[in-house]
């Protein structure tokens, strides 16, 4: 599409989306609102239109209309039932935003109380995709959202890139709508063939071991196998779902306290091989160096996670590119100073990093491909018993 020169799409980009229904036909909408109306010709119409809350109302008062206004906010799914946010919500884990997440003081708060749907819950694309084709007896066969726009800096979202609907305010309500329809969405997660770990050290102590793309480094929610529910023995640190190699888990208590102590102190070597691709990297001709982006999760969306300079914890990776194609693909080396969740992903993604997100990333913008690119290539640690040095490498062995 080609967004008028005015449109907020140059300034801060929107997320759209499309639904395929049967009879080859499809409808299409965008979240929230565009221009400042949730109106325009060629996109579906909100499911309910929220009126703006009074000014200067308590926040009691505006819990209270917000509260009325939400049980009008009705859903229906693939078998003709209908519910409203409110319903949908009740059994959800409570939010806040980001702005709620730290008091004055700047203190983390933690969520309480009674679970209540998050501001702009509803207004997503998928939601109202859905509405309108329940709605207008039309049969959805495939959804998929997309970016259009200046970058998110924030979320990391990229023009053209396909995301999954969001965790936090989405994913409930298609919970609900998605019951009695057969409906493909673009961007979620392919179910993995999961594969044992491979165990490449055992001691009384602890094991080093390759992990698989696609098996959990530690239980999850689901009943979904984990390396530590495989092997018997306690992850010291994680990995990523999505990604492979090196992992080091503990047999007694006693040693897992010691190699925490070791990542704390940062006294663990470990080094990541990566593909990325970016159309044009932040770092271009710097071959190596330092990337510095505070992280913090995203309550709406988790797992992903957030840049942000004010709350966001200390996040360090010194990355090296080691070779560098025509069509924009890099292979890199990158070596972690900190340890937080998606760290690498993000600072690949990242406009301000290396602004070339990972392949087969699916939450930051990356390059489709059957996998993740990232690999845990190499760890070097002493043994907290032995004091024996500890060295392993396992290249990826991508296809660069």
């Amino acid at each position: 599409m080609c967004a008028h020169p005015e449109s907020e799409l140059h300034r801060h980009g929107k997320m759209f989306g499309v639904l395929v229904y049967k009879g080859d036909r499809y409808l299409a909408a965008f979240s929230a609102k565009l221009d400042g109306s949730y109106y325009h010709e060629g996109f579906v119409p909100p499911v309910y239109e929220m009126p703006t809350p009074p000014v200067g109302t308590s926040k009691a008062e505006s819990q209270r209309l917000q509260r009325l206004l939400f049980a009008q906010y009705n859903f229906l799914n693939g078998k003709g039932e209908s519910k409203n946010l409110l319903e949908i919500f009740k059994e959800e884990k409570p939010i806040l935003s980001p702005d709620e997440w730290f008091s004055d003081k700047g203190e983390r708060q933690m969520a309480k109380g009674e679970s209540f749907p998050p501001s702009g819950a509803g207004e997503c694309c998928a939601p109202k995709l859905l509405q309108y084709a329940f709605s207008h007896g039309l049969e959805p066969i495939a959804l998929a959202e997309f970016w259009i726009g200046a970058p998110s800096k924030t979320d990391i979202r990229r023009e053209g890139v396909f995301y999954a609907p969001c965790s936090g305010k989405c994913v409930p309500i298609l919970r609900h709508m998605l019951q009695g329809a057969e409906v493909t969405v673009i961007g979620e997660r392919p179910k993995a063939i999961i594969q044992n770990p491979d165990i490449l050290c055992e001691d009384d102590y602890l094991m080093v071991v390759n992990k698989p793309a696609g098996l959990l480094s530690v239980p999850g929610k689901g009943d979904e196998p984990s390396v530590e529910s495989l092997l018997g023995a306690k992850a010291v640190h994680r990995l990523d779902q999505d990604t492979s190699g090196l992992l080091v888990l503990a047999k007694t208590p006693e040693v897992y306290k010691i190699l925490q102590s070791y990542f704390q102190r940062r006294d663990i070597l470990k080094r990541y091989e990566a593909i990325c691709k970016g159309e044009r990297l932040s770092v271009i001709g710097d071959s190596e160096g330092l990337i510095s982006l505070p992280l913090l999760p995203n309550p709406y969306d988790r797992p992903r996670q957030m840049v942000n300079m004010e709350h966001g914890k200390e996040a360090i990776t010194r990355y090296v590119i080691r070779e560098k194609r025509s069509d924009g693909r890099i292979l890199v080396d990158f070596y972690p100073h900190t340890g937080r969740t998606h760290q690498l992903r993000v600072h690949a993604a990242h406009p301000e990093g290396l602004n070339a997100p990972i392949v087969g990333d699916r939450l930051y913008g990356g390059e489709a491909a059957e996998r993740l690119m990232l690999h845990a290539a190499e760890i070097r640690f002493v043994h907290p018993i032995t004091k024996e040095e500890m060295h392993f490498c396992i290249p990826s062995n991508f296809n660069f």
